[in-house]
């Protein structure tokens, strides 16, 4: 009996050890079509797996890298998903939007004008580089 006293006043008078949060899971989605229906799936799956994780109580991190024909989803003055793609950049923090440079140079110099970005979109050198690097670092990385 006194061994098990002695146990409880262990137990009680322990520290207890702070639990480290679990870090957030990484998901990284390619656009390079310029399909309208695809633009518009990798939206949809931003979101369901955001909600998924946020339902759960946990985080997550998704970037889209866009390149190519993907590229006019970010696009000031084409998007055909410019209004949807707003509301990520203004409700969904998580969520972040990467253009490729080279398809911007790609399309200046066919059109004598480097396309104008939609507000909230960053640049990276190479769209490709960019998913892989980001592969290296434990990323999932996804083409819906």
């Amino acid at each position: 009996m006194l061994r098990g006293l002695v146990a409880a006043a262990f137990i009680a008078t322990t520290p207890a050890v702070p639990s480290r949060a679990a870090a957030p899971h990484k998901l990284a989605l390619q656009i390079s079509d310029d399909d309208p229906a695809k633009m518009r799936a990798v939206l949809d799956v931003a979101a369901n797996v955001s909600r998924h994780y946020s339902g759960q109580g946990e985080d997550v991190e998704i970037v889209m890298v866009a390149f190519n024909g993907g590229l006019d989803m970010l696009l000031e003055d084409r998007s055909p998903v410019k209004e949807r793609l707003a509301n990520f950049l203004k409700s969904m923090p998580n969520v972040s939007f990467i253009g490729c440079g080279n398809t911007l140079e790609t399309l200046a110099v066919k059109e004598g004008r480097r396309p104008p970005l939609i507000e909230g979109v960053s640049v990276t050198q190479v769209g490709v580089a960019a998913l892989m690097e980001l592969a290296e670092k434990s990323w999932t990385i996804v083409r819906p």
